[in-house]
């Protein structure tokens, strides 16, 4: 019996017998390559191994050699960078006018609060000075008020003398 396998509308036959043979021959295959990949395994594990006893102790010599050589080196040589990078007396007199005229802000604040808190007579005092201007006003008003109302009238009786009068003569009384 043949295996029909369709690639690219090629049609392949492969003849069972084939198959079988091919099979046989890849387990005869795995029999003798599987020794040998457990050897190949065990062998590689021993190299890794040996590959780590010789360098840990290249790795510890190694860090001394950075901690004893090098970092004393970069340690002062970004010492000596951030001396040559320090502005000095500069910044700090930069620095100092901020705070000056916060504390003096500050101060002035308090001074400002404590002439508040001591002062309660000026506070009454305008609440009555307040009082005493609105009556004022209201006397005003009232003032002002009765003084419109004679003149409407006043206004009036001239309007009706002057309108009693046939001829239209302008004279005045």
């Amino acid at each position: 019996m043949a295996l029909n396998i369709k690639k690219r509308r090629l049609e392949l036959a492969i003849p069972r017998e084939r198959l079988d043979q091919v099979r046989t021959q890849t387990v005869k295959a795995v029999e003798k390559v599987g020794p040998l990949a457990s050897q190949a395994r065990d062998v590689a594990s021993r190299r890794i191994e040996d590959a780590r006893v010789w360098a840990a102790p290249r790795l510890e010599r190694a860090a001394h050699m950075v901690e004893e050589r090098i970092a004393p080196r970069v340690s002062a040589m970004l010492s000596d960078a951030a001396k040559a990078v320090d502005p000095g007396k500069t910044a700090r007199a930069k620095r100092r006018w901020p705070v000056l005229t916060l504390v003096t802000g500050v101060a002035l604040g308090a001074i400002g609060y404590v002439m508040y808190r001591n002062n309660q007579n000026w506070v009454d005092s305008m609440t009555e000075t307040g009082g005493e201007a609105a009556a004022l006003a209201e006397d005003q008003g009232a003032e002002t008020g009765r003084r419109a109302t004679d003149a409407g009238e006043r206004a009036a009786e001239k309007a009706e003398r002057f309108s009693g009068r046939e001829g239209g003569s302008a004279q005045r009384p």
